[in-house]
């Protein structure tokens, strides 16, 4: 029981516990009473529900008043907020899951959702009840003089619904009325529209005139936008149809001289305030592929409707989705009155734009009448699917199973191999096991180079498409960045002396000597690494741009070397040109200090002396402005990419000791001024020209500029940490997170960063999978998430939907299903899903096991009387129906109508056994008037089990029953004999006259008690 029911124990109820036992002398242990006072109360979990009295109240009165539960007067059900229920009678309470029966909404209340689970009128909580609901008062109060026509509206509402108005507080919005039973009763959204619209048109729709409603409604008619006769189509429609009135009258009012009719309402609930009221109607079926040969088109219409129809073709529309292909115009498409159809014409409000599995949407096109020369018809639903495979697309568009495995697969084992804390949270009655990865810095650059591997793995499938390439090729940079920014070296020794003149030997020395290093030298070595990782990063750049030059131009080709870093390539072709004292120069370029003062102070004198700076090439100069370090004077009138700037100012301008969070500062200074190109992501630098255009500079940045201010900053919690983990950080498409999830994941493993606000990363990831159906790998990844204090059933509600919305494909996959098993997922939300699942799609035999499987005991009973028992029983497989029905017996006090469900079976068999002289039968009759009694007990279970369940069960359940009936009546008249006394042998046929069993079989024994009369008189009379 939970904490509502837990409260039986108080002291209150234990005192009033102890006086009832010494009162009544009961000998039975109190554990034994307590648990029956648990099983007759209600459950209610709900937090907004209650209940009058509430559950403590009923468990007091249970104690003091033994069966108190069975009988509760002006039993109350309520929400807070949206209204509550009063039953008018006495009310057995006893074992109800009220979070299951009763259910409260925006203006409407249901009783018994599931019509299998509803008992009949008077049982339960079906019966007669006084019902208040709390209208929405900021919708309701929007209109003018809007009392006089909501009073008007809910009492046609209540009338229509069958119920009892009584009142409506325009004070409190609470609209009180009576039901007789329960279904569903409330404030539709149809009524909800009318109510605050009508005393907006009431007093326009008194002033039309009422002449020619007819043509007005017919000329907006369905046959009138086919092109049809109306007014036959009508008459048609009587005469097939003759008890069906007339469609609805419309709503109308006067604007402008024109006529503006409402929409029909699909809905079997219409507004019932015209004069007449509409019968109920069905929803009329979709059209699908409408043609209509009598035209003068040219080419036949189709109109084309959404419908539950899985061979509906899709075709790929760009890259990005599918939707349906439109062959041809309807009928009403051409030019006869501009009409174009609506879905909605078609299929009212059960239309509406959403969201499929795996990413489908579902709409209905461009806005009906839209001006545009090449007109959507609106009447066309569209499905299109959001890309979140375009990460595994071949250069062809298609599913590449291998991209799958190496971009999904393969990083997530990873990711699993690696240490990992668990923590057991528990969420109610059951537990998750939640996950955490586990790292250091010193192990950082062996975890980077494992992903580099699998990424270069990627990068070898054949069919790889340029952009995703160019993305690998990025991803691949990134991990080593964060090798490079982040990874520290366990330390063994003392120093080992690096005598290196420049950065290029120094990374040669890095090689060389792993473990023991001058704690003062790691600052150079890491900013030797990143030099050397920089100069590989734009060496894509420096290369395109060296191919567009031609030999003339040599000092440009000069300068793009050394925008690259590129200082052997630079002098050997300065050399090969004969300029030895520039390659001179540019041998020194980026070392000494004193060196670039030199080459500053040569230009200053230049300048001030009035040199004519003409006689020198322009790229002389800016060669010379480089080495001087100023770089901006150098890249005067020539835009560079944001890593190349970058490269510059670290190597021509800073000094070469320059500490790695200094540069990027000064880096980050210069983009404030607004004098350094903004670090765009590498997609934008070396992408399309429209993924250039369509970028705003101020939204994103690279997520290599991210770790290089992480790699600044001392801190863990940082303001950009969104952007930085967005996925437009690292990649042209918005929906693919799976790299950047797995980089997230390591940099708080080891301590960059701490953050538990970026769940829009981990669903990102959870959705790519889904879609691709790794639903065993989507929960994974959310057991990953962090634990939220203002979210605790994140993790719970995510699973769960997971499980059950992907039901099929997990578990048709053998693997999938062990996997998230052995993730610690309770098995009865497997159980559960598979129950859903099988039940919704009509094999009630394995809903049956796995509703058992996961204890939930009223939906497996139910499910065995109305749809499993009776075949089985049928089917002569009596051991399979008594494993099932004793498999619940332990629990019947949580199953409602076990006496009429499965313990009519359990109850046969051991009747069967004792009427037969089973020795091991559970249940003995001495004489033939207990076994008589005994039989007339069953007869009766089964004649009360047929007027319970009512229609609910179906004729194989009726014609098991009959031959269960049949069967104990043999039996029984088998065993009458000469030894017994007349009436016990004419009672025995009284039992057999009332049970359900077939009239022959029941003339049958009616000739028998008839010559067992006979055979009386004639003894009488001799």
């Amino acid at each position: 029981m939970e904490c509502d029911v837990g409260g039986i124990f108080d002291s209150y109820i234990v005192h009033s516990y102890k006086k009832r036992r010494v009162s009544d002398c009961c000998i039975t242990p109190s554990s034994v009473i307590m648990t029956e006072i648990e099983a007759s109360l209600p459950t209610l979990h709900s937090l907004d529900y209650y209940t009058e009295p509430s559950l403590k109240e009923l468990a007091a009165l249970e104690v003091l008043y033994p069966g108190y539960c069975s009988g509760v007067p002006d039993f109350t059900v309520g929400r807070l907020g949206y209204g509550y229920v009063r039953y008018l009678s006495k009310t057995d309470v006893r074992g109800l899951c009220l979070d299951d029966i009763v259910k409260f909404h925006r203006h409407e209340i249901v009783v018994y959702e599931d019509e299998n689970d509803k008992p009949a009128v008077g049982q339960g909580l079906n019966k007669s009840a006084e019902v208040v609901l709390v209208l929405d008062s900021g919708k309701l109060k929007s209109k003018e003089c809007w009392d006089v026509v909501l009073v008007k509206k809910l009492k046609q509402c209540a009338e229509r619904q069958g119920a009892q108005f009584i009142s409506f507080d325009p004070v409190t919005c609470e609209w009180k009325f009576i039901v007789d039973h329960f279904s569903r009763f409330g404030f539709g959204d149809d009524d909800e529209e009318d109510a605050v619209m009508d005393d907006a048109e009431a007093h326009d729709v008194e002033k039309e005139s009422p002449t020619n409603v007819d043509e007005i409604e017919l000329s907006h008619s369905l046959p009138a936008h086919l092109r049809l006769d109306p007014v036959k189509m009508r008459d048609m429609r009587l005469l097939m149809f003759p008890n069906e009135e007339e469609m609805e009258d419309l709503g109308r009012k006067s604007s402008f001289g024109k006529e503006h009719v409402r929409p029909l309402k699909n809905s079997s609930q219409s507004v019932a305030n015209r004069a007449t009221p509409p019968v109920v109607r069905n929803t009329p079926f979709p059209l699908l592929e409408y043609k209509h040969g009598s035209l003068d088109s040219n080419s036949p219409g189709s109109i084309l409707m959404v419908q539950q129809h899985k061979g509906m073709p899709l075709r790929t529309v760009k890259a990005q989705g599918f939707k349906l292909d439109l062959k041809h115009e309807t009928p009403v498409s051409g030019s006869y009155a501009h009409n174009i159809v609506d879905a909605g014409l078609f299929m009212g409000k059960s239309f509406r734009v959403g969201w499929g599995p795996n990413g489908i949407l579902v709409h209905s096109g461009a806005l009906v009448g839209s001006g545009r020369d090449n007109k959507l018809l609106s009447s066309v639903v569209n499905l299109e699917k959001v890309a979140f495979d375009n990460l595994v697309r071949d250069e062809n568009k298609k599913v590449c199973e291998e991209l799958v495995d190496h971009a999904l697969v393969s990083p997530l084992n990873f990711h699993k191999g690696i240490n990992h804390v668990m923590k057991e949270v528990e969420f109610g009655p059951c537990k998750l096991t939640l996950q955490k990865l586990e790292a250091n810095r010193t192990n950082l650059s062996e975890i980077s180079q494992q992903y580099c591997d699998i990424i270069e793995r990627q990068l070898s499938v054949p069919s790889l498409s340029p952009s995703n390439r160019l993305g690998l090729t990025h991803q691949v940079m990134t991990w080593e960045l964060i090798r490079v920014l982040f990874s520290e070296r366990e330390q063994k020794g003392q120093v080992e002396s690096l005598g290196a003149d420049n950065e290029e030997d120094m990374m040669q020395d890095i090689k060389e000597v792993d473990q023991d290093v001058d704690q003062e030298a790691l600052p150079l070595m890491r900013r030797a690494e990143f030099s050397y990782w920089l100069r590989e990063s734009v060496s894509y750049h420096v290369q395109n741009q060296i191919s567009s030059l031609n030999d003339s131009h040599y000092l440009q080709h000069v300068f793009t070397l050394l925008t690259g870093r590129q200082l052997d390539e630079a002098v050997q072709l300065a050399v090969s040109k004969g300029d030895v004292r520039l390659a001179c120069l540019l041998s020194q370029a980026g070392g000494s200090t004193m060196n670039r003062r030199d080459i500053a102070k040569q230009l200053d004198i230049w300048r001030n002396k009035g040199l004519d700076f003409n006689f020198i090439e322009t790229d002389r100069l800016r060669l010379y402005e480089l080495l001087a370090g100023n770089i901006h004077d150098a890249l005067h009138d020539i835009q560079i990419d944001w890593r190349r700037f970058l490269g510059l100012l670290m190597w021509y301008k800073l000094p070469p000791d320059t500490s790695l969070p200094a540069a990027f500062q000064t880096y980050k200074h210069f983009l404030d001024e607004g004098t350094a190109p903004y670090p765009v992501p590498l997609f934008v630098d070396e992408g399309t020209s429209e993924e250039a255009v369509s970028w705003k500079v101020d939204k994103h940045f690279d997520i290599s500029f991210y770790l290089m201010l992480l790699h600044a900053s001392e801190e863990t919690e940082f303001s950009f940490l969104r952007a930085m983990f967005s996925a437009f950080s690292s990649t042209p498409d918005p929906l693919d997170y799976h790299m950047i999830w797995h980089q997230h994941e390591i940099l708080e493993a080891v301590g960059v960063i701490n953050s538990n606000d970026l769940h829009i990363l981990d669903m990102g990831f959870v959705s790519q999978l889904l879609c691709l159906g790794k639903c065993h790998w989507a929960i994974y990844v959310a057991l990953h998430l962090p634990l939220r204090e203002d979210y605790p059933y994140l993790h719970v509600n995510l699973i769960r939907e997971i499980l059950f919305q992907y039901c099929e494909t997990w578990s048709s996959d053998e693997s999938q299903y062990h996997f998230i098993e052995d993730l610690g997922i309770p098995k009865e939300w497997m159980h559960e899903a598979l129950a859903i699942y099988y039940n919704y799609n009509g094999d009630l035999a394995k809903a049956l096991e796995q509703f058992l499987q996961c204890a939930n005991w009223q939906k497996a009973h139910t499910i065995f009387i109305t749809s499993v028992a009776h075949r089985l029983f049928l089917q002569a497989k009596h051991n399979e129906i008594w494993r099932i029905a004793t498999s619940m017996e332990d629990h019947k006090s949580e199953i409602e109508n076990w006496e009429l469900g499965a313990g009519i079976y359990i109850s046969f068999y051991l009747m069967r056994n004792s009427l037969q002289g089973d020795t091991n039968s559970m249940t003995e009759s001495d004489s033939l008037q207990s076994k008589n009694t005994a039989c007339q007990e069953f007869i009766s279970q089964l004649n009360e089990s047929l007027a319970v369940w009512g229609s609910r069960l179906p004729v194989d359940t009726r014609v098991a029953y009959s031959k269960m009936a049949s069967e104990i009546c043999d039996l029984l008249l088998s065993v009458v004999g000469d030894g017994a006394t007349r009436d016990d042998q004419f009672s025995c046929f009284d039992t057999a006259f009332s049970a359900p069993i077939p009239e022959d079989l029941r003339s049958g024994h009616l000739q028998d008690a008839v010559y067992l009369f006979t055979s009386f008189l004639s003894e009488i009379a001799t």
